[in-house]
Parts: C-alpha cells; sequence; structure tokens
C-alpha cells in the first residue's frame, strides 16, 4: 500500500525523471514528502513562472518531459507563463498542480479552479486525477501525450485528498514515444520533387531533434549541396559553419535569406510551420497557395496544411525523415550548388564584423569576442527583446541543444533557462543574456542559482528601456514617449546582494576582463553592460526611426 503521493512519484522515477522543479505548496504536500525519499533532484524555485520556464528548458534538453508542481490557484496562474511557451516551442512538458479535495469541488474552495477551462487552448491535455489507482494510467498517457505528435505541454491536477489516499497498484512502464516513419512512397515523391529542382531551400525547425537526426541532416545538406535555413530561434538545428548553411530567418533576418525563400522553386519544411516570425509576418510564402513547391515534414498531421497548402505533405518525425535521407544518391549535376556557396557566404559576411553602434559599449564585438572565446558546446540562452537580434545574429551555433530561447517571443525566459541548462549540463558554460525589462520578469531565479550553487553567467544588456516596445513607439508615435522608460537597480550590486558575482561593464574593452574574472569565479555571475539608448538594432538608431515618420 502507498499513499498517492507516492504511486505519483515512484511513477515519474519509472520515466526517467531526474529532477523536478517547484514552488511549494499545501496543496500537494504528499507528493513533496515522497519526493524527500526518492532519488530526484528538487529544484526549489523564487515563482512559479520561473518553475515552469526552467521545466520547459530541461524539455529542450532533454526531448524528455520537463517536470514542474505548483500549488493551486495562484500558483497554477504563474506557471501558466510557461505552459504557453511551451506550447509555442513543442516542448515537452508535464505541469501538476495542487487542487481541492474532491469533496470540495464546484464550491467555490479556497484558490479553487477549473483547470480544463483554464488551460485547454495552450495544453495538449488537461486532466484531473479523481482516483488514486488511476495514477499510474494518467501519468503514463501525460508523458505519451507531451511527446508524440507536435510535442507539447501537458496539465495535470491533483486533489488533495487523492495524493492522501492508500492504494495498492503496480507502476506504469517507462514510455518511448511512437515516431511516424517516412514511407516508400513518400520517399519516392520527395526524390521525384529533388530532382527536378533548379533553386530548392530546406527550412529546418520543431522540437525534439536527436544528435543523429541533426547529423544525418548535415551528411545530406553535404552530399546534395543543398542550402539550409533554420526557422526563429531552432539555429542549433544546423552547424553555422556547414558549407550548406544560409542562415537563421527570424526579427532583423538577412533581406538576402529572406529573398532566397521567396525565390525559391522548392521548399522543404523538415519540423517547421514557417509561423509569423519566420515568415516575416506571412509575406515570404503565399497564402493559402505558395507559389513555391512546398514539402512539409511534421510529425502530426495536424499542422500540415493548417496554413500554406503544400504540394506534398508528410506525415513524419524530423529525424526519422532526416534518416531517410541517407539513402538518397546525389545527381551527378546540381545546378544549386553555386548558390549554395553564395548563401553561405552571404550569411559569414552577415554575421561577420559588426558594425559600429553609438555609445562605447559595441555590443556586437563583444560577442564575436564570445563567439572566438567559448567552444561549440557551450549554452546560449535568451528571452525576448531586441537585446536577443545581436546574440542570434552574431553567435554562431555549432551543436543542437546549444540554444534556449523561447519562440513565444517571452520575456523574462533566460535566467530561469539558464539556471536549468547549467544544473543539467554543469560541465557546459553556460551564458544568459536578458535585457534590463527582460532580466526583472524573472531574474528573482538567479536567487536559485545561488541558493544551488549553480555557476550561470548572466550578461544584463541595460538600456533604461524596454525596448522593442520603445522602437515600435518611435515608428508609430515619433518622439511621443510613454510607458517605455525604465529606471533600474544596479545588477551588479544585486548579484553581490544574493552571494553571487557581480560586475559592471560601460565599454567594450572592459567586458572580456570581466567575463574571465566571472568564469574563475565559479560563482552565479551578472555582468551589467550599459547600451547607448540610440542603439536599438544592430542596424539601426532610435532617431533614424523617429524621423522615418
Amino acid at each position: 500500500m502507498r499513499t498517492g503521493g507516492q504511486i505519483l512519484v515512484d511513477q515519474l522515477r519509472a520515466q526517467g525523471v531526474e529532477r523536478v522543479t517547484c514552488v511549494p505548496g499545501e496543496s500537494y504536500l504528499a507528493a513533496l514528502d515522497a519526493m524527500y525519499d526518492a532519488d530526484i533532484d528538487v529544484l526549489i524555485c523564487r515563482h512559479e513562472g520561473g518553475a515552469a520556464m526552467m521545466a520547459e528548458a530541461y524539455g529542450k534538453l532533454t526531448n524528455r518531459p520537463g517536470v514542474c508542481f505548483v500549488t493551486r490557484g495562484p500558483g497554477a496562474m504563474n506557471a501558466a507563463h510557461g505552459v504557453h511557451i511551451a506550447q509555442h516551442d513543442s516542448t515537452p512538458m508535464i505541469l501538476f498542480i495542487g487542487q481541492v479535495e474532491r469533496a470540495m469541488r464546484g464550491r467555490g474552495a479556497f484558490q479553487e479552479m477549473e483547470y480544463e477551462a483554464v488551460f485547454g487552448s495552450v495544453a495538449k491535455w488537461v486532466v484531473e486525477i479523481d482516483d488514486v489507482r488511476r495514477i499510474p494510467e494518467i501519468v503514463a498517457r501525460a508523458f505519451r501525450e507531451a511527446m508524440q505528435g507536435r510535442p507539447g505541454p501537458v496539465v495535470v491536477s491533483l486533489p488533495e485528498d487523492v495524493l492522501t489516499d492508500l492504494a495498492e497498484v503496480a507502476d506504469a512502464p517507462y514510455v518511448a514515444p511512437a515516431r511516424p516513419e517516412l514511407s516508400m512512397e513518400m520517399f519516392q515523391q520527395v526524390e521525384a520533387h529533388l530532382k527536378t529542382a533548379k533553386r530548392p531551400l530546406i527550412i529546418l525547425g520543431g522540437s525534439c531533434w536527436s544528435d543523429d537526426g541533426v547529423a544525418a541532416m548535415q551528411d545530406f545538406a553535404a552530399r546534395w549541396k543543398l542550402p539550409v535555413a533554420t526557422e526563429f530561434r531552432r539555429a542549433g538545428l544546423f552547424d553555422a559553419l556547414h558549407p550548406s548553411y544560409a542562415g537563421d530567418l527570424g526579427f532583423g533576418q538577412n533581406p538576402k535569406l529572406s529573398q532566397r525563400v521567396r525565390d525559391a522553386d522548392l521548399l522543404i519544411l523538415i519540423g517547421a510551420r514557417m509561423a509569423e516570425v519566420p515568415s516575416s509576418s506571412y509575406t515570404l510564402i503565399d497564402i493559402p497557395t505558395p507559389q513555391q513547391t512546398l514539402i512539409q515534414v511534421f510529425p502530426d498531421a495536424a499542422e500540415i496544411g493548417k496554413v500554406y497548402q503544400p504540394a506534398l505533405g508528410v506525415v513524419c518525425a524530423p529525424d526519422a525523415f532526416a534518416r531517410s535521407l541517407s539513402w538518397l544518391k546525389a545527381p551527378f549535376d546540381l545546378p544549386w550548388a553555386e548558390a549554395t556557396e553564395n548563401a553561405h557566404m552571404d550569411y559569414l559576411a552577415w554575421t561577420g564584423q559588426p558594425a559600429i553602434i553609438p555609445g562605447e559599449f559595441q555590443y556586437g564585438e563583444a560577442m564575436v569576442s564570445l563567439r572566438n572565446l567559448l567552444p561549440a558546446d557551450a549554452i546560449i540562452c535568451n528571452g525576448a527583446g531586441n537585446y536577443a537580434i545581436w546574440v542570434h545574429r552574431y553567435w554562431r551555433h555549432r551543436l543542437p541543444r546549444t540554444q534556449l530561447a523561447p519562440t513565444s517571443g517571452s520575456v523574462g525566459y533566460s535566467v530561469p533557462a539558464g539556471v536549468m541548462a547549467k544544473r543539467q549540463c554543469p560541465d557546459k558554460t553556460v551564458v544568459v543574456f536578458a535585457g534590463d525589462g527582460c532580466f526583472l520578469m524573472h531574474g528573482n531565479e538567479f536567487a536559485t542559482a545561488v541558493q544551488y550553487d549553480i555557476p550561470v553567467i548572466v550578461i544584463v544588456i541595460d538600456n533604461s528601456m524596454y525596448g522593442t516596445i520603445r522602437m515600435h513607439q518611435e515608428r508609430n508615435y515619433p518622439r511621443r514617449v510613454v510607458g517605455t522608460d525604465l529606471k533600474n537597480p544596479d545588477f551588479a550590486a544585486y548579484a553581490r546582494a544574493f552571494g553571487g558575482h557581480g560586475e559592471t561593464v560601460r565599454t567594450t574593452a572592459d567586458f572580456l576582463p570581466a567575463f574571465e574574472r566571472a568564469r574563475a569565479s565559479n560563482k552565479p555571475t551578472i555582468l551589467h553592460c550599459f547600451l547607448d539608448p540610440q542603439a536599438i538594432t544592430p542596424a539601426t538608431t532610435l532617431d533614424a526611426i523617429s524621423n522615418q515618420k
């Protein structure tokens, strides 16, 4: 006989869960108590949003669901931020929420909520466990739902009395997700389209790629000399120095790459959806019927043809598709080979020497210096804001799972993601980038890093404003500034107050020595870097934007 809490934690162990994140609550104390005797790393966080983001980052790093526990009502609503990210980013994640006792349901009890109504539009599955004997069944299904098809978040509600009930029940087996494979018929059709193309372009995206799948894709591109681009914040799917790499499709994308998408006669989307950001607000591909011949490969049939009607829709996991391509023999004549070389040269030029921006701190130069210093397996994390444009443009990802960034555009993501990355990968360098506005959304998780001695390095880019919103404000309402200015604390002192290492960086020359001292400190660190407010993107200034209208 075990309590519901013990049965639940044993299911997590059966699924290979090595760590969970949480903010404690009385509604699931029985589950917390069961963790006392389990070999599971429990990370106590300072905000449920941060805890959920850490779990989401775990999903990105491992391709298995990240697990987060929060309490009912306000705890659940705070965690919704991370669920939204997991949904947009197709990340496997399970959020366990404490719930009022079953006998109190429907009375408007303390912090009671109807979670299916709250999370139904963002989670793949929302379920409440009303019988202790069903815990193994429902947890196993939750893991499967989170990983199969288009991966995403699952929400499981745990009534308090279910966790204290006793039952004798068998554990569920380890869940390995079913992955659709490429049929011979589809294989032959893909081959036929490739052999008649003149200007093909492959675009990679999606989640849960394995190292083997990424390697197979790079081998195929090399043999066929095909140009390959990556979707917004999926740059880790292809080696940036591979001769086929054409760049990433995100905010501030290379205009030459955008034109290559328009000019292609064959587009192959592998795990990619070409949503608003990578498609430049749906301007690169016609809706519903593309001018390009479109092949869309996706593990979930519901996503194929959702926006663009493809010439060929292939229900297949990206990994499986990439491995299948190894059977395709490249023809002797590859009419696009020179265009592929040019695309890669354009990418190298675009990400090469940064232009001079206003101010003494040249952010682009700092990025290039880090690029030259750090190993290829360094993990780079960012949230949302214009500060991230420099990160995406000048950092060249070489390996999978080295980029943690929300395609949902979620401000505040980078610090929690970086804390989880360094906890999960202690031997790798983890660098977090956050704008001043971004950092103070979830910078309290710096305390989590200090509590667990997680030496993550946080680079705060401070321009004393919500930069992205200010840019749009100046574009639409020039010189009418309201609601976008910020007055910030001393972030270096903030780090020291928590027990970490903190330094102030005002010039480019200050940056690299400060970064080296941060690494040597072996403490959680904040480098407070001051960026001139005029330097709103790598290519333009606030005044230039204001004067456009």
